[in-house]
């Protein structure tokens, strides 16, 4: 019989804890509420939600919307939403996590301020993913997405560079492509760089770590459009090579759970603490039933 213990620093963020709580707010007073998009890339939770009368839309069905209540989960959303709402009659609850918020300020600031010489902004994240659109929209879509290291490339290195980063992406991979842009950079040229990495993902990561090196095998609880829970789960991987990515308990087998004296359950930042105890209830009913 294993021993199972779930990671008490696992689950969701504080952000993602405002959007479901305000959610469940509207809901239980009865009222029809949308959100633009999945409230969090879990689609558990999202499917619990939505038993409790949340409708999930796209920017098309918001498009289309009137008169109606429309939730903007903690990823942000760009000026054009706000924009359309407001044309549409449409009422929002705002639950854009405060710091991405922050960000999108500090984004729109320096691109609105003048300067005599052309700047580029730089912004390290997922091409495509909710907070990265809203944060491009801050600049008209005229920032430069940088996915992974080797589109450095896309970065005109003889021009001024400010480099800002999704909240949830990788520290190291930022720090790599700062350094990369300092020594290539042309003389005289202007590069700020702003880490803006959310500290609620990163602080996680000792920890999550010290976890998975405490167990023989690791089950990792994410909804797979999750990003910080593919940049945990690499961590928990890099430490023990027995780390398994599950979306639910529907996942765990018997053969996972041989030899595995002790099993480690923990998640991303979107992952609810009430599917990782599924995730233990049925490591125990396997057990059981040997």
């Amino acid at each position: 019989m294993s021993k199972v213990e779930i990671d008490k620093k696992s689950g969701f963020c504080f952000g993602v804890v405002t959007a479901i709580r305000k959610a469940e707010e509207v809901l239980a007073e009865g009222n029809t509420l949308y959100c633009l998009g999945d409230i969090v890339h879990n689609s558990k939770e999202v499917e619990r939600l939505k038993n409790m009368g949340l409708k999930t839309i796209n920017h098309e069905d918001f498009k289309k919307l009137r008169h109606a209540k429309v939730l903007l989960r903690a990823h942000g959303e760009p000026p054009e939403t706000y924009r359309i709402a407001k044309e549409n009659d449409i009422e929002i609850i705002d639950a854009t996590c405060p710091v991405v918020l922050k960000l999108q300020q500090h984004i729109k600031k320096e691109y609105t301020e003048k300067s005599q010489r052309e700047r580029q902004i730089v912004i390290y994240g997922k091409n495509g993913h909710a907070e990265v659109l809203g944060l491009v929209g801050q600049t008209e879509g005229k920032a430069i997405i940088v996915e992974q290291f080797s589109d450095v490339e896309k970065i005109d290195l003889t021009k001024d560079i400010l480099f800002f980063s999704q909240t949830t992406k990788s520290l190291d991979g930022f720090k790599k492509i700062v350094e990369y842009i300092q020594q290539h950079i042309a003389k005289d040229i202007s590069f700020h760089y702003f880490d803006t990495i959310c500290r609620q993902v990163t602080s996680r990561i000792p920890n999550i770590s010290q976890f998975a090196l405490s167990h023989n095998l690791v089950l990792f609880v994410s909804g797979k459009k999750s990003s910080n829970g593919k940049m945990l789960f690499n961590e928990c991987l890099k430490v023990n090579p027995n780390t398994h990515f599950i979306d639910s308990a529907a996942d765990v087998t018997l053969e996972m759970l041989k030899d595995a004296p002790s099993v480690g359950v923990c998640g991303a930042t979107s992952t609810p603490k009430w599917l990782m105890e599924e995730v233990e209830e049925k490591i125990k009913r396997l057990q059981n039933m040997e």
